[in-house]
């Protein structure tokens, strides 16, 4: 039965030193816990410098004093941005260990469940840690599924809006979203294929990682789909300045014969019948008005403007 313990002596359930059945989790370890838990379990120099470098990719490998894995993942996966969180499992015979900056979702998640029927061994409690940390991808992409909504609305709807700078920046958060999934299926995968466990435990690590596959499909989805809003984003613009560019070339074919036939009443010739005649005037009003009116009624029934 794995009881679970935090390296806090400000916490109710304080790590006294055991190292069989239980979980030992350290959030943002000082160099005395580091030494303290040395001490206790034996850690692979390898794996606890992957565990301490921030920003390190997700991985996992199979050491002789333990399976470790490492995963990365999204601080606020509601509200996506850049921030991201580390957490860092080193699985025993009979124990777990977790170090991390922060408190995670998963552990906070997790945390509630170790000492149920279905959390008693070190590797069901990796498989819940794992499986939690999938979860955080899927409301990732919820929240981006949203902003997208958002974001098409604005194509759409405001025309004069540009939406091309808030749809590069979810793409790049897409791209760094989709390269997480992948890097943390990929450490899942390494984890289950030399894990030594049973057979269930095996079947929950490859559970663990179709989650992380089908996370990030998801995300690719949702980037084809931004491709594709940004392609419309540039259609429309296109075919609204063909629009602009009709309606100005119709008001040109407009004034075209009017000016025609300006050109023709200024031209300084001496007998021009027009010229000294009483209705002159009035005659290239109406001719004005009279062809400018065909046309622009003729333009406006083929919808040109």
């Amino acid at each position: 039965m794995i009881r679970a313990q935090r390296l806090d002596t400000g916490h109710d359930l304080h790590w006294n030193g055991e190292t069989q059945g239980v979980w030992v989790d350290c959030r943002d370890p000082s160099a005395d816990d580091l030494a303290v838990l040395r001490a206790a379990f034996p850690v692979n120099r390898l794996a606890l410098e992957d565990a301490l470098e921030h920003g390190h990719w997700s991985r996992a490998e199979q050491y002789p004093e333990h399976e470790f894995i490492t995963l990365r993942s999204f601080t606020h996966p509601d509200q996506p941005d850049e921030f991201t969180e580390r957490l860092s499992i080193f699985v025993y015979r009979d124990a777990v260990l977790t170090l991390s900056s922060t408190s995670t979702h998963a552990l906070d998640a997790v945390w509630g469940l170790v000492g149920r029927d279905a959390v008693n061994t070190p590797h069901e409690v990796t498989y819940e840690l794992l499986d939690h940390t999938a979860d955080t991808f899927f409301t990732l992409a919820s929240g981006f599924e949203m902003q997208l909504d958002a974001l098409e609305e604005r194509v759409f709807m405001k025309a004069r809006e540009n939406p091309v700078p808030a749809v590069f920046e979810l793409k790049h958060l897409l791209a760094q979203a989709r390269r997480l999934a992948s890097d943390a299926r990929e450490a899942t995968a390494v984890l289950g294929r030399h894990a030594d466990c049973s057979p269930q435990d095996l079947v929950r690590y490859r559970d663990a990682q179709d989650s992380f596959t089908r996370a990030a499909g998801r995300l690719d989805s949702l980037r084809d789909f931004l491709t594709s809003l940004l392609d419309l984003h540039l259609n429309l613009q296109s075919q609204r300045m063909n629009e602009v560019m009709r309606t100005l070339t119709s008001v040109s074919v407009v004034f075209l014969p009017l000016t025609f036939l300006a050109g023709v009443w200024g031209m300084n010739f001496q007998h021009m019948p027009e010229l000294p005649w009483r209705y002159g005037y009035a005659l290239a009003w109406a001719s004005f008005l009279l062809v400018g009116g065909v046309l622009a009624v003729y333009f406006k029934r083929r919808g040109w403007w």
